[in-house]
């Protein structure tokens, strides 16, 4: 008798835990079902801002801008580049004027006579230089 009852009551637990997992697996199925649909609204609302993006990227594209431009001032002239013979003048009047005021004991006529100088040489060097590139 004892056999029958212990027989009965593992059959009753057993069965009731059957249950128990079906009830388990029918509310993971109805998780994963809900978890879907939540996905999918949340798709249609990214769906619906792309497509809302791509309209006011198509009206800024079909709106044209037109410029009006009333003042329009002549370009400014290209500036002269120095030629060899002026670049030679002013870098030898610097040189013989630095060269003449260390050198003379009078330093004002010394920076005078060597600007001169280096000047006249300066200017002689880069006439040369004109030359040759011509």
């Amino acid at each position: 008798m004892k056999y029958i009852y212990v027989l009965l009551a593992s059959l009753a637990i057993v069965s009731c835990q059957k249950k128990a997992d079906q009830a388990g697996v029918i509310d993971d199925k109805q998780v994963v079902i809900d978890s879907m649909k939540m996905e999918m609204v949340k798709q249609k609302v990214i769906d619906s801002m792309k497509i809302e993006m791509a309209k006011q990227e198509e009206v800024k594209a079909t709106t044209v801008k037109e410029v009006v431009v009333v003042n329009q001032a002549a370009p400014a002239p290209a500036r002269k580049k120095w030629s060899s013979t002026a670049k030679g003048a002013v870098i030898g009047a610097g040189v013989g004027a630095a060269t003449g005021a260390i050198i003379s004991k009078k330093k004002g006529t010394g920076a005078i006579i060597g600007g001169l100088a280096g000047a006249g040489v300066g200017a002689g060097t880069g006439a040369i230089i004109d030359g040759k590139k011509n």
